[in-house]
């Protein structure tokens, strides 16, 4: 059997410990209800007399969340296309491995966030009575209390569109690992300043976005796993 060439090879990496670790905060979430943390904070960007201080910021929505999902949306039409031009004789088609990867795990972070939304009708802090809403809050596992309008808001949607590229740390970290930390610092830095973002204006807890970064690594690290990754393959013993 011909051997894998070195360059096939991809750097080790511990799943145990990659997987393991937010399954684990998961099951944490679950079991420790995050609500008085959640509380706390939002209370920090709300005043009864003016809401939240991001509601009717144009910086916030035009700018950091309209024209940043924009931005994002666009890197998942050139990873698209870079892999459609894989599938004829460019030079993409040497890629078509891990454009096909980043492709499949940018649209399943983003693709499941509105089915969770659906399935949970957990509502934004904006909507609750605590906040100047009208709903009643209800913890995630929690029966929702009767209403005419469900909520939308877990898990956090815009989180999404920053943590999703993650995907691009983990198709470059076996070729250029230098561009791949900066590609992972730039993932988790957008989904942390649209978390904060959306925070600003009530749209989510922190809980709802932590859930996001969650899902985003471990779907973008399992389809890599799945993917991508080229173990080192251990000697044959000769006798």
């Amino acid at each position: 059997m011909p051997s894998v060439a070195n360059s096939d090879i991809s750097r080790p990496f511990n799943f145990y410990l990659g997987l393991g670790i937010p399954l684990a905060l998961m099951l944490l979430l679950l079991a420790s209800d995050p609500t008085g943390i959640d509380f706390a904070i939002s209370k920090l960007f709300y005043t009864s007399q003016t809401g939240f201080i991001g509601k009717h910021s144009w910086f916030l929505e035009d700018v950091l969340h309209d024209r940043a999902k924009q931005a994002v949306i666009t890197v998942g039409i050139l990873a698209i296309a870079g892999f459609l031009l894989s599938l004829l004789p460019t030079r993409f088609k040497v890629r078509r491995r891990s454009l096909g990867y980043l492709v499949l795990a940018l649209v399943v972070s983003t693709s499941i966030v509105t089915p969770l939304k659906t399935l949970t009708a957990v509502h934004c802090p904006w909507s609750l009575r605590d906040f100047g809403g009208s709903e009643t809050y209800t913890p995630l596992l929690s029966e929702r209390t009767p209403t005419l309008k469900p909520g939308r808001c877990w898990p956090g949607g815009h989180a999404s569109a920053g943590f999703s590229l993650i995907a691009v740390f983990f198709f470059l970290r076996d070729r250029r690992p230098r561009a791949a930390r900066y590609a992972l610092a730039l993932a988790l830095s957008l989904g942390t300043v649209f978390s904060v973002g959306r925070m600003m204006q009530g749209a989510h807890f922190l809980s709802h976005n932590i859930w996001t970064l969650l899902f985003d690594w471990v779907i973008c690290l399992g389809t890599y796993r799945l993917v991508l990754y080229r173990p080192a393959q251990a000697p044959v013993p000769t006798r």
